[in-house]
């Protein structure tokens, strides 16, 4: 958002600069962390966990701090006195970060629910805002987050640059324009259920990533949990399981003639994904409007006649937009995207499926792994059937054999004791309406 930079500005002229505290110094972090050390005025890294503080120190360096710049901290009066110095402190306590008074808001990068759910309660009781580059918790127990943080004065937020804030975005921009968005899609180069981190190891290898995290961008995880996010966000539906999540080698343009308009009407919208489409890396919204006057308007501007209008932006920026994300929660209580705290709880889940022959007695891995892999579906399906979430299935034991794409249940697992994501899942869905839970089939 443009309005931002000014704001900043502002504080870097007052000398009041928003302080960031960073958990997780992956490779999204540390581009973001040199990004705001270079070129983000008004805003600076205050704090770093991880549980390897030579983990945090290296990615500080990475971001262009020198070693007299960072100190080790136990405690947050620690972290306090080395910001207070001018210096960036290094923790391998959480809670320290969290509990900070130097510290504005806290981003989450490391992409673990189990741990992520007590990050985020850490800092929602601590008056910290939070910024998620950890879409996996959000489509988990997202709702019930965002509505801890709501009660506590503070923001929730996904992250602009990755395409879920980016869609957002985009939907309240068209929504601005007295258009109603009834598709929210994302533009992938590749899906194939079935890679693994073996198939992946070298593309991650050659980028510094996780692959873990690139297998789960290949094998169609990400993207489900990451258009559950955008359903979640702007009330929309999906049309089947996994969602439509076409080929489709053409421009995003022409995409205005690959939907039914009243299939969509009936689902209130839908969110979806296709491959192959030009411009890619993006995102697109497809929507419609009903004053005729409006529409020779649209097609003077050349949106074309209708009934869809195409409106996309052909990138997704990731880490260069976070500082965005981090100052609108900071200096204007606006989130980029976040779950809606009505009565119905989550339009859309993300579900478990099998992504080989599993036997039982099987422990289901990390989600981009070899067990498993994600798929969209309507919340009121994953309630009727208790399908797994997604987020949920790592260290489940399977008590049956499941065959490859076979959707994986509750009733097929044993899930781990004592979780703190299965007690705010529990409580999220609990919290949802049993009649509003069918609205994603309108």
């Amino acid at each position: 958002m443009i309005i931002t930079d000014t704001l900043l500005a502002r504080r870097q002229a007052e000398g009041r600069p928003v302080r960031v505290g960073v958990v997780g110094p992956g490779f999204m972090a540390r581009g973001m962390m040199n990004h705001i050390h270079h070129t983000t005025p008004g805003m600076e890294i205050a704090a770093v966990f991880a549980r390897s503080v030579d983990k945090a120190h290296a990615a500080l360096e990475y971001a262009g701090y020198a070693k007299g710049e960072t100190t080790d901290a136990d405690n947050a009066a620690g972290i306090d006195q080395a910001v207070a110095a001018g210096q960036v402190a290094v923790t391998d306590d959480f809670t320290a970060l969290t509990a900070a008074d130097s510290v504005d808001v806290v981003v989450d990068a490391t992409g673990h629910v189990e741990f992520g759910a007590h990050l985020a309660l850490s800092a929602i009781e601590n008056g910290k805002h939070l910024v998620l580059l950890n879409a996996e918790v959000d489509a988990t127990i997202g709702t019930v987050l965002a509505r801890r943080a709501a009660a506590a004065g503070v923001v929730y937020s996904g992250m602009d640059g990755d395409q879920p804030g980016v869609q957002m975005n985009l939907i309240r921009f068209v929504r601005g324009l007295g258009l109603t968005p009834v598709v929210a899609g994302n533009i992938k180069g590749l899906q194939d259920r079935f890679r693994n981190p073996t198939t992946q190891e070298g593309f991650a290898r050659k980028w510094g990533q996780d692959p873990h995290m690139v297998t789960s961008f290949a094998d169609g995880s990400k993207v489900n949990v990451e258009q559950a996010l955008v359903a979640n966000a702007a009330d929309l539906s999906v049309h089947r399981r996994g969602c439509l999540g076409r080929d489709f080698p053409g421009h995003v343009d022409d995409l205005t003639t690959e939907y039914d308009v009243e299939e969509l009407r009936a689902l209130g919208g839908a969110v979806d994904y296709v491959v192959g489409t030009k411009p890619g890396p993006g995102v697109y919204v497809l929507a419609t409007h009903d004053d005729p006057k409006q529409q020779h308007y649209l097609n003077l501007y050349k949106l074309g006649e209708g009934p869809l209008y195409s409106f996309y932006t052909p990138y997704h920026l990731c880490h260069f937009e976070v500082p965005a994300t981090i100052a609108r929660a900071a200096l204007l209580g606006d989130s980029c995207i976040a779950p809606l705290l009505d009565d119905h709880g989550p339009r859309v889940e993300v579900v478990t499926v099998a992504k080989r022959d599993l036997k039982a007695g099987e422990t289901l891995d990390r989600i981009g792994g070899y067990t498993y892999y994600g798929e969209c579906e309507k919340a009121s399906v994953q309630r009727a059937e208790r399908l797994l979430p997604l987020g949920l299935a790592e260290g489940c034991v399977l008590t049956r054999d499941i065959a490859t794409d076979e959707v994986i249940s509750y009733a097929d697992v044993t899930v781990p004791q004592g979780r703190l994501s299965d007690a705010l899942r529990a409580e999220q869905d609990a919290a949802a309406s049993p009649v509003a839970a069918g609205e994603g089939d309108r």
